[in-house]
């Protein structure tokens, strides 16, 4: 249930500017401490319960298995290596952290950049189309960014199934979201989420990646343990998620519908009307809203979600129009949750 004040109401009673707050809930104080002394206690600090249960936990809110790892990097290092890349070419959008690239060339591949779509900053088909022709890639990313699913993403995905190349998604801003019921992940091969500091489901460090393929999920957990499962065949090192970090996500994902709704709210019912400009979505779609964009400058911004593309970062002289337009002509309004009652009730909206 979610009662908000009209929006009339806010304009004349402006409501009070979001404080920066990591993502996580007073109320859930209480649980991570008791979570935390029943791991101290146990002397398994690693490969115990809560990994378990923020794996199954993961699972059921993604439709599909999970695995933990200690960051989005040594997932998608993981994955990489599941698909062998190396000596082949990767495709990239370059509006993205230079993560995505970067993991891909650290496993030994090429990288070609590919254009985005002004509309929602995420990789456009056409040039996704232009580029696979030309380079004929193994493998290609695309990247859900700022909390919604890219809007060509089932567009690529077909492309991908025709012609052999294999989907990863980059979903490390994407927890929370839907389109028409479908998850992040659920296009590729696999999808790999951040649990960083800032996300919206934070355990400080640490990432989960996502996949339907049996033999990729058997991969995935003996990479991240040195091989081990594989009788060292797999040759991972330690990329292991411990049981305090594990125990504190476990908490944050019971939380995160809560999160994700009380976002929506406060957007839709607040940051609409004073941002006519901002990103929109397809209908169906739900954007776990890891970031609020707008297309015009803003006095109060958190900046942007990447200050450079990947391909000025890397020195590339490649032309992608709609990339270098979108890093200068968008900015982020502050949009986090709020993580006491007071906070919650002084904007006028309750969710639950």
């Amino acid at each position: 249930m979610i009662d908000h004040t009209a929006p009339q109401d806010l304009a004349r009673d402006p409501v009070p500017d979001l404080p920066f707050t990591v993502a996580f809930d007073e109320r859930d104080e209480e649980e991570v401490m008791a979570r935390w002394r029943r791991v101290l206690r146990s002397s398994r600090w690693s490969h115990g319960d809560e990994i378990a249960e923020l794996e199954a936990a993961w699972s059921a809110l993604n439709d599909l298995p999970a695995v933990a790892f200690d960051n989005w990097a040594g997932a998608a290092a993981a994955v990489l290596d599941y698909v062998g890349v190396a000596g082949e070419t990767v495709l990239c959008p370059s509006n993205t952290f230079l993560a995505t690239p970067r993991a891909a060339l650290n496993a030994g591949a090429e990288v070609v950049f590919y254009d985005c779509n002004r509309t929602d900053l995420c990789g456009s088909f056409e040039d996704f189309v232009a580029k696979a022709q030309a380079c004929r890639p193994k493998a290609a990313w695309i990247v859900h960014i700022g909390g919604h699913i890219a809007f060509d993403v089932a567009r690529i995905a077909e492309y991908c199934r025709a012609e052999g190349i294999v989907l990863l998604e980059d979903c490390a801003h994407a927890a929370g979201a839907s389109w028409n019921g479908a998850k992040p992940g659920s296009w590729g091969l696999a999808g790999i989420y951040s649990l960083y500091a800032t996300k919206t489901v934070s355990t400080g460090e640490g990432g989960i990646a996502v996949g339907a393929d049996e033999g990729l999920i058997a991969h995935l957990r003996s990479y991240r343990d040195y091989g081990r499962g594989s009788r060292y065949r797999v040759q991972g090192m330690n990329h292991r998620l411990d049981e305090f970090r594990a125990a504190l996500g476990v908490v944050q994902v019971k939380r995160l519908p809560e999160i994700v709704a009380w976002k929506n709210a406060y957007a839709r019912t607040v940051l609409d009307a004073r941002h006519p400009s901002r990103l929109s979505l397809p209908e169906g779609m739900t954007s776990g809203l890891y970031k609020y964009v707008v297309f015009e400058p803003i006095a109060r911004s958190t900046g942007r979600v990447y200050e450079l593309p990947c391909h000025r970062i890397f020195g590339r002289d490649v032309s992608l129009p709609n990339t270098d337009w979108v890093a200068e002509n968008h900015w982020c309004v502050p949009l986090y949750y709020p993580r006491t009652a007071a906070e919650r009730a002084a904007v006028g909206i309750v969710v639950g």
